[in-house]
Order: structure tokens, then C-alpha cells, then sequence
């Protein structure tokens, strides 16, 4: 069985375990600690960085964006009979989701109200260049669920996750990316790639009293749920 070696609320192993479960592949997840890293993985980790996966063969593949080729490369594709040139597109349209990971984590960590909206405003970007590009949906290819939308899923759900637990809605100028979100979590993949205790563990962190959202300050307007930046 696959093996995936990463920590609890990391949105890039996130991405690779919707892959899995989107194509029905076993797989099992070991969960380390980033601030105590056992020996064990910095052995087998080059960068020593999650997530690393390790083959049915006992071959270790590290990066999130390499793992999640090898995955597309080694079992059934989710979009049949694609061009050459819609690979590469949808490749592109990947990476503009998890190149925008780290920017999301800051962005839900920051302490103070002028931090997030500074934060929140670079984040937007990616939100916006989606919302320019998506059609009628249901998700970003049309009809079939695609890589690329696995690509996004982390980043929609947190957002989704941010606003079920303090009303703050960083999809709230972007109503097609708003209705993608809900397309996805009604797919099942969020909460099935994710371990149990996922939610509780994402907000003691991004939703703790060191950050701005945490602290209660951040409250939609009246009426429904907004930016409070």
C-alpha cells in the first residue's frame, strides 16, 4: 500500500490524499510532528519537508507537485482523451493553487486586522485570475472532476472552514469560485482526505487568540457573511 509521510493540517498532503481518494487508491497516512521530526523521516526525507510518499516498491518520492505527477502518471486519469496542451494547462492552473498554499496559512495567521487585510489582499489575487477563468462548472474543467480542482480543494476548504467558525468569507467577491467550493465539499473529498480530528486540529491553530480571525474581532456585517478587512 502507498504510503504518505506528513503532518496533520499541511494543505500540499491534502492535494495528494483527494488525488488517492478521488481514484479510489489505498493508501495510508503517518502523521509527524514539524517541530520534533523523527529521525526516521529526516533519513529518508532530502529536504526534510512534508510530504514525502513512499511506493508499494518502497520508492520515495518527495514534492508535493512531483508526487501528485506520479500519481496522475500511474493510475487511471479522472479526465479521459485530454491534448497534450490541456495537460499542460491544467498543470498551470495547479500550481497557481499550491503556490498560493503558504500564502493562505499566513494570511489565516496574521495577528493584527491591517496584517490580514494585506494578507487577504494577495491571496484574492489567486481567487480572482480563478474566477476570470471558470465556465458554467460544476467544476473547472466543465462537468468531470479534474486535477485541477483537487489542486484547489485545499485551499476552498479552508476558506470554507474559516467561514463556518468566524463568518470572515475570503470567497465573497468571487461568487463562481463561491459555488466551486460548494461543489466540492458535496463531493465527499474534503472531509475524506483529511484524518478525523482535522478541523478541530486546523482551527486550535489558524484560530487560536494569536490571530486576529481567532480572537473574535473579525466579525461579518450584518445581515451576511463578508470580508471584515
Amino acid at each position: 500500500m502507498i504510503k504518505i509521510v506528513s503532518f496533520k493540517i499541511c494543505p500540499f498532503v491534502q492535494r495528494v490524499t483527494a488525488m488517492l481518494e478521488a481514484r479510489n487508491i489505498p493508501y495510508q497516512v503517518d502523521y509527524i510532528s514539524l517541530s520534533d521530526k523523527p529521525q526516521w523521516f529526516l533519513d529518508i526525507s532530502p529536504t526534510g519537508q512534508v510530504p514525502v510518499l513512499i511506493t508499494e516498491a518502497g520508492e520515495l518520492i518527495f514534492e508535493s507537485d512531483a508526487i501528485s505527477e506520479y500519481i496522475d502518471e500511474t493510475a487511471p486519469p479522472l479526465e479521459a482523451d485530454l491534448t497534450p496542451a490541456t495537460r499542460a494547462r491544467n498543470r498551470a492552473w495547479s500550481y497557481q493553487a499550491s503556490k498560493h498554499y503558504l500564502v493562505q496559512c499566513s494570511t489565516m495567521r496574521s495577528a493584527d486586522k491591517d496584517t490580514l487585510a494585506e494578507r487577504s489582499a494577495n491571496l484574492s489575487k489567486a481567487f480572482a485570475r480563478a474566477e476570470s477563468e471558470l465556465g458554467e462548472g460544476p467544476f473547472f474543467n466543465g462537468a468531470t472532476l479534474g486535477n485541477v480542482d483537487l489542486a484547489w480543494l485545499p485551499l476552498l476548504d479552508r476558506a470554507r472552514i474559516i467561514t463556518k467558525h468566524t463568518g470572515h468569507d475570503f470567497l465573497s467577491e468571487f461568487p463562481k469560485v463561491k459555488a466551486w467550493q460548494q461543489t466540492l465539499d458535496q463531493t465527499g473529498l474534503p472531509a475524506k482526505s483529511v484524518a478525523e480530528d482535522f478541523e478541530q486540529a486546523f482551527t486550535d491553530f489558524y484560530l487560536s487568540d494569536q490571530t486576529y480571525l481567532g480572537t473574535g474581532k473579525c466579525q461579518p456585517p450584518q445581515g451576511g457573511c463578508g470580508s471584515c478587512c
